[in-house]
């Protein structure tokens, strides 16, 4: 009887806690933080509030919600007709790498894309060269073989119509899909 209770409470308990994580508040109710003035509650370094009278979050939601969490900063951009990493993407690389070895039975898929330029023979291996490029950057943090697939779009799926440098740069990108 008492599990019976407690399933119901969490029917309500998950819908509010999601509910509640897609609102907003206005900028003068946050501090630096993000987190309300005055409400006793924090953000840790995963993102994931602490504190307050907030519920504690099991290993699957803590892991749903890094991986929400990475899906919004999953583009890494290149310069033109290039597939080395720049710098400037290495923390969205860290974020990612530790993720995927902490999570061994994690699978990810590293898209190439290219801008339109070039012929379409020649972006598709450029793409798969940013692709390659991104995996083994993965690997070398200690990610499995195994957990990565490479495909490569070429300039086939662009980001961003627009024929201008704006635009292209949009499109030379490396993308992580969980």
């Amino acid at each position: 009887m008492d599990l019976n209770k407690l399933f119901k409470a969490m029917l309500v308990a998950v819908p509010m806690l999601a509910l509640g994580a897609c609102s907003s508040t206005s900028d003068s109710d946050t501090d630096a933080n993000g987190s309300m003035n005055g409400s006793g509650s924090e953000y840790g370094i995963d993102g994931v509030q602490t504190g307050g009278a907030g519920a504690v979050l099991s290993p699957a939601e803590q892991q749903r919600l890094k991986e929400q969490e990475l899906r919004r900063q999953n583009i890494i951009y290149f310069d033109f007709d290039r597939s080395e990493l720049q710098s400037d993407n290495a923390d969205i690389l860290n974020a990612h790498g530790n993720y995927l070895v902490e999570n061994p039975s994690v699978r990810v898929l590293i898209e190439g894309h290219a801008d339109e330029r070039g012929t379409p023979e020649y972006n598709i291996a450029l793409g798969e060269r940013r692709a390659k490029a991104i995996a083994k950057y993965l690997q070398g943090m200690g990610v499995q073989a195994s957990q990565m697939s490479i495909v490569s779009y070429g300039e086939e799926k662009p980001l961003d119509f627009s024929r201008d440098d704006s635009g292209f740069a949009k499109n030379r990108r490396g993308v992580l899909v969980y």
